[in-house]
């Protein structure tokens, strides 16, 4: 096993790139699983070769690999679970309380937590007091995740530790019954899995401690466990598809990352609604809670679903507010202030909305330091642009600590190299609309036009500043200042906005002066199509003196914005076929060549297939077929259906029917009259009484092997 790379000199390695090549596999493939997780650290295929390597090697060469898997994935359960076994395994039990110290209470992982119940089961066991040691653990657990539809499991195994447990005395055998009624009562209340094997438990239990008492409590109980069941129901319709426990990966736009995403957000909307018709408003935000915590585990690069959940406790600790429950609101705006920490010591910590969101969560809570903290947090962040944040910082300080503040912050932003130009409009704007002085603002402005003169956002936000002001001198100032000066490539959102504002504010000449200054600058972009300007001169936010088609046929396709949108007129083909597009309504049609037959069933004896599936036959040919012997009965003789095809074909009929089939002097079939006459003397007599057939009488002999003579026997007998 090779040690950590030394690093080049003069190679610049990135913080990934160290931890990837601090711990190298023996194998080629888990080198190449390496070096992929360099460019896609989040490739879960590569960290499970390392992870299967891994648990091969030393504890302390192994320990390695596991502390970047948790960094990677903080709320990923099954990992933190395979961590911790590991320690387990070679009995680090002080290393195995750090670890559940970092996530037991941030990962409501239902498969951890049965981790945790084992390892206290497996070290306090020799304890004096471990009953109550394992007690006090079953019933931290239940309170974190006894909500969860698959907790069933820990419910039964706290109810069998409770029963097994000795009581002496009359007083400590009614405190261990009442204790497991509690328990008991709990479990067949919640939402879970097998819920109706708990209530059975419960009954038995009840049953044989006092049969008078046990049906009054039972039906007490009854409404409650029908409708947790009912619940449980719709908990497994609604979640059905929904993959439990996946590591949180950042989002590619998947089908199948949209379809979960989907499912969680109707889980979760759903718990909302209240479907257990819950009074106690903090045990409904438990549960919600607990849904949201759970999306969290697998959506935890969303940022919608974190904002959504601090929302829910600041919304509900409102409510509890107004309903005088001064603590449990208390109670609730700490949670939130929480949630927000972890997102952005977490996954979330380069994501803007939450840093904002957070910040104006406290300024309302009147935290204003806490609200400046969160700012300079994500300022001092490397690798981001801070120009949004600073302009909120701006706003933020000019509503807790008042202007001189925010001029203090912009001060900092226009120093700090990484903003840009939004900096110095969020300012001036916020001068000239709170502030009332529209000196400072302009002021603002100039400064920023010594800095971006050349940038055309710049310019026109200057711009529309100056036309609020109704300064036509100042603006065309600007505009000519700026023109001498800015590329022309960069211009042509210019130069359109300085023809808009002449056509407004100025006359006719000065509006021809713009459009040809215009023209000279833009000579070969406008060449052959100088019709096409008049457009900008006459058109008003969305009305143009053209109809589209003829904007279009013209070259026209919307102001001049930037070089190159003046497209080249349609050709006579492209003219005809925009024509028949505008007249035609088309519909979306299925592609008829790749259409294959039905395909109902395959593989069945009796079907016919063709080319792309099978037909099943007619259903009276099927049903037939169902009364016919099997093929196996018939040993032959066998028909050439060719030969017999030919012979009908080759088979002359009569044109007439003949009057009489045999001469009158004839026998029947070449038979005589006396075979004849018997034949015919034997059907005219009656059948004597028990003769049930033909057969019976006639002395022919039937066949040995008469299949349907011996089906016939056996529907008798």
């Amino acid at each position: 096993m090779s040690g950590a790379v030394k690093e080049e000199p003069g190679r610049q390695i990135s913080e990934d790139q160290k931890e990837t090549i601090s711990f190298w596999s023996q194998s080629e493939r888990g080198q190449k699983a390496e070096q992929r997780l360099v460019n896609h650290p989040y490739d879960l295929e590569s960290w499970g070769v390392l992870i299967r390597e891994a648990q091969n090697f030393p504890l302390e060469t192994s320990k390695v690999l596991y502390e970047r898997l948790v960094r990677r994935f903080p709320s990923s359960g099954r990992y933190w679970r395979l961590y911790i076994e590991q320690e387990m395994k070679h009995q680090n039990y002080e290393r195995v309380e750090k670890l559940f110290q970092r996530c037991l209470i941030k990962v409501l992982n239902i498969e951890l937590w049965k981790l945790y119940l084992t390892y206290v089961k497996e070290t306090k066991s020799t304890l004096p007091n471990f009953r109550e040691k394992m007690s006090q653990a079953y019933e931290f657990a239940l309170d974190k995740i006894g909500l969860d539809f698959h907790s069933y499991q820990v419910w039964m195994d706290y109810i069998g530790f409770l029963k097994a447990g000795d009581a002496v005395g009359s007083y400590a055998e009614n405190q261990k019954i009442l204790t497991i009624r509690r328990v008991f009562q709990r479990a067949v209340t919640t939402p879970i899995i097998n819920v109706e094997a708990i209530w059975r438990e419960y009954n038995t239990f009840e049953q044989g401690i006092n049969k008078t008492l046990a049906k009054k409590l039972i039906d007490d109980k009854t409404r409650d466990y029908m409708n947790a069941r009912r619940m449980s129901k719709e908990f497994e319709a609604l979640t059905r598809g929904l993959v439990r426990g996946a590591p949180s990966t950042p989002h590619l736009g998947t089908p199948e990352e949209v379809k979960q995403l989907q499912i969680w957000k109707k889980y979760i909307f759903w718990e909302r609604s209240n479907p257990l018709w819950i009074d106690d408003t903090l045990l409904l935000t438990r549960r919600v809670m607990y849904a949201y915590e759970q999306c969290l585990q697998c959506m935890g690069f969303n940022p919608d679903i974190w904002c959504e959940a601090a929302s829910y406790l600041e919304t509900t600790s409102k409510q509890l507010a107004e309903k005088g429950d001064m603590q449990g609101s208390k109670l609730l705006s700490d949670e939130a202030s929480n949630l927000y920490e972890r997102a952005i010591n977490g996954l979330m910590s380069l994501n803007m909305l939450l840093y904002f969101a957070y910040a104006d969560f406290e300024e309302g809570r009147m935290k204003f330091q806490k609200s400046k903290e969160i700012y300079e947090k994500y300022i001092a962040l490397e690798g981001v642009d801070p120009t949004l944040a600073y302009i909120q910082y701006m706003r933020f300080s000019r509503r807790a600590e008042g202007v001189k503040e925010s001029r203090v912050v912009f001060k900092r932003g226009r120093e700090d190299t990484r903003t840009n130009f939004h900096v110095f409009v969020g300012s001036a704007l916020m001068e000239y609309y709170c502030g009332k002085d529209k000196s400072v603002a302009f002021k603002i402005f100039e400064l920023g036009l010594k800095k971006y003169i050349n940038e055309p956002e710049f310019v026109l936000a200057y711009v529309d500043f100056l036309r609020q002001l109704n300064d036509d001198n100042n603006t065309r100032v600007l505009f000519e200042k700026v023109l001498n000066t800015m590329p022309k490539e960069k211009s042509g959102e210019v130069w359109a906005k300085f023809l808009e504002f002449e056509s407004t504010s100025g006359d006719l000449a000065s509006i021809l002066k713009v459009e040809k200054r215009r023209l000279q600058t833009f000579k070969e972009e406008f060449e052959q199509h100088e019709t096409a300007v008049l457009v900008d001169r006459y058109k008003f936010l969305d009305l143009v003196p053209c109809s589209s088609l003829e904007l279009k046929i013209m070259g026209y396709s919307g102001p001049l914005r930037q070089i190159g949108v003046i497209s080249a007129p349609i050709s006579c083909v492209d003219l005809q076929e925009e024509i028949t597009e505008e007249k035609t309504v088309k519909f979306p049609l299925p592609d008829t060549t790749q259409m294959m037959p039905f395909k109902p069933t395959s593989g069945t004896v009796g079907f016919h297939s063709v080319p792309g599936g099978v037909f099943p036959i007619p259903p009276a040919a099927a049903h037939l077929m169902t009364l016919l012997p099997p093929p196996s009965c018939f040993l032959g003789p066998f028909v050439v259906v060719d030969e017999l095809v030919r012979l009908i074909s080759e088979c002359t009929l009569p044109e007439h029917r003949p009057t009489s089939i045999l001469p009158a002097d004839s026998g029947l079939n070449g038979i005589d009259e006396e075979n004849h006459t018997e034949n015919t003397d034997r059907r005219g007599v009656k059948r004597a009484v028990g003769h049930d057939s033909d057969d019976e009488s006639s002395p022919v002999i039937p066949p040995s092997h008469d299949i349907y003579r011996s089906r016939q026997q056996k529907r008798i007998h």
